[in-house]
Parts: structure tokens; sequence; C-alpha cells
């Protein structure tokens, strides 16, 4: 009787949350995937993505969502890679206040970020009137409203999220292991290739995944610097579903489909990379 009270309560206990998952999640994407299937005139049609995948405005838009995606990842990793070896040499108080102030950029994002730099890198911010009246011409030629301008911004919370992602993988390499292949006459270059590197790479390797998809679906901060004044997918789909001139939601949900399918296709590709690196270093 006891373990049946307690069953019912667990099914109480799920029943927001199935709700969440039904109305928030599954209703939602299988809205998308029937939209984009649907013809302009109604019925079965892949004109959508026949018009996504020929029309060269939409295909840019691809092209720089994966462009920014990539590099702003690869910045982001690298940076995280050595801030978190710097965050386990430091004492455990240091370390608390640096993982504090990486947790809260990590999620300082969209609109709120996008203000904060252009009121200090903008066109009249702080800092670019100060090293003007300074004569300093560190940021004469940088422009926020450009490609360079979002990988900065981008790199913001992408570095604090890998950091944040990397630093408990550091503890899985004992002092032993370093010891021992001291010991045995390995130098510190074949103790991190032969050892850490490969307990290092499936996390980094997992961070960049997640730090590509965080990416490719950044909206707010995007659209807040640039408006739709650069093509990328995030914006695109914005304003073919909600644009102020004309919507097209069943061509928004194809291109939702296509970044929905980018970031699975990472997945499996970081998937059969990580089997090949390990078979090789096994």
């Amino acid at each position: 009787m006891l373990k049946k009270r307690v069953d019912f309560k667990l099914i109480l206990a799920l029943i927001p949350f199935t709700i969440l998952i039904i109305g928030f999640e599954l209703l939602p994407a299988i809205s998308v995937v029937v939209e984009s299937f649907t013809g302009t005139e109604g019925g079965f049609s892949l004109e959508h993505y026949v018009s996504a995948f020929t029309k060269m405005f939409y295909l840019q838009a691809i092209k720089n969502s994966l462009i920014i995606s990539a590099v702003s990842s690869c910045i982001g990793i690298i940076a995280g890679l050595f801030i978190a070896y710097a965050i386990t040499k430091v004492s455990e108080q240091t370390r608390s206040r640096v993982l504090m102030i990486s947790n809260m950029t990590a999620n300082f994002a969209g609109i709120p970020l996008a203000f904060a730099y252009i009121i200090l890198l903008g066109s009249n911010g702080i800092f670019t009137i100060l090293f003007d009246q300074w004569g300093l011409t560190i940021f004469s030629g940088f422009n926020l409203y450009s490609w360079s301008g979002l990988i900065l911004v981008y790199v913001y919370f992408q570095i604090p999220l890998a950091t944040l992602l990397l630093y408990p993988t550091y503890y899985g390499i004992r002092e032993e292991w370093r010891e021992a292949s001291s010991l045995l006459g390995a130098s510190t270059y074949q103790f991190w290739r032969r050892i850490a590197l490969p307990i290092l790479l499936p996390a980094a390797a997992g961070t960049f995944t997640i730090l590509f998809a965080n990416a490719m679906g950044a909206y707010a901060t995007a659209y807040a610097l640039l408006g739709g004044n650069y093509n990328l997918l995030a914006i695109r789909i914005g304003s073919l579903v909600a644009g102020d001139v004309f919507t097209r939601p069943q061509l928004g949900s194809a291109l939702a489909m296509v970044l929905g399918l980018t970031m699975v296709l990472s997945l499996w590709i970081n998937e059969r990379m990580m089997r090949r690196v390990r078979r090789d270093l096994g």
C-alpha cells in the first residue's frame, strides 16, 4: 500500500513536468516540422527547402552563422583550456571567485550584453571617445557593428562557458601520473601528449560542440547589436516568423529545421571524431 501511495505521488509530481515538456518542447517542435513541409498554397511541399538551399541570400545566412560559430567556438575553447588549467593552480578562495565571475559572465548575454558593448565600444562609446581624445589608435579601425564586433561579443560569453565546462576535467589528471611519467623519463611535453591530452580531448570536443550550438542559436545578442544588417540564420528565421514587413513562417520553419539539423550533424561528427581519437590513442 505504501509503495502504491509513493508511486501515485511521483506521478502527480511528474504531471507539471510532462505538461511543460509537451507544451513547450514537443508541440513547438512538431509545429515547426509540419510548417516546414507546408506549401504556400497549403498541402505537402518542399518548396521552402528548395528556396533555403538555392537562394544565395539564405545560403549566405547559413554560411555566416557557421563561420561565426566555428571561429568564436575555437577562440573560446583555446582560451578556456588555458584559463581552466590556471584555475586549478590557484587557491580555493581565488578559484571560487573566478568561477563565480565566470558563471555570471557566461549567463550575461542577449540584449543587456549588446547594450553594454554599445556603451563601451560603440561609435560614441566611452572607450571609443576616451581613446580618441587621448590620441590612442587602439580602436581606430575597429567597428563594433561588423563581423569582428560580433565575434568579440560572442567570445565574451563563450570563454567563461568553456572554462566552467573544462576545469573539472583537469582534476581527472592525477599528480601521481605526472610523477610516475617523470620517474620513467618522460618529458613534460610527452606527459601532456601521451597522458593528459587524451583525457582532455573528449571533454574539449564535447565543450566545442556545446559552444558551437550556443553560438548558432544566439539571436538576441546579434539582433540587438546589428539588427537586420548582418545576414545570420537566427536573425533570418526571426524576420521570417515575426518580421515588420511580411512574414513567411513556412520558410522560417524550414530554416529552423536546417539550424536544428546543423546542430545534430555537429554532434554526430563530434562523436565520430572522438571514436577515431580514442582508437588512435588507445
